[in-house]
C-alpha cells in the first residue's frame, strides 16, 4: 500500500516536471519562429488596456474604467456599463 502511494507521488512529480519542460520548450520555439511578437510572459509589453476614472455599473455594481465602459446616453447623461448585457437589462428593466 505504501509502495503505491510513493509510486503515484513520484508518478505525479515526473509528470508536473515532464510538462514544465514541454511547455519550456515550446515557449523557446514559439519565440524562435516569431521573433517580432511580444512575449505574453515579459511585463514590458503588456499595455494598460483600462485607464482612467472608475464607473460604477448600476447594473451590477462593477467598477470600470471609463475608457474601457459600453456606454449609452439616456435624458442627457452618459451612463457606463461594464458589459452589453448589463446595459441592455438597464434598458429593458
Amino acid at each position: 500500500m505504501i509502495r503505491t502511494v510513493l509510486y503515484l507521488l513520484i508518478a505525479i512529480f515526473v509528470l508536473t516536471l515532464l510538462r514544465y519542460v514541454v511547455g519550456s520548450a515550446m515557449k523557446m520555439i514559439s519565440d524562435f519562429l516569431h521573433p517580432d511578437r511580444p512575449s505574453q510572459t515579459d511585463p514590458s509589453s503588456q499595455r494598460a488596456e483600462a485607464t482612467g476614472e472608475l464607473k460604477r455599473d448600476p447594473v451590477c455594481g462593477t467598477f470600470v474604467a471609463e475608457t474601457a465602459s459600453v456606454k449609452t446616453t439616456l435624458h442627457g447623461e452618459v451612463i457606463h456599463f461594464c458589459s452589453a448585457a448589463c446595459r441592455d437589462k438597464y434598458k429593458r428593466g
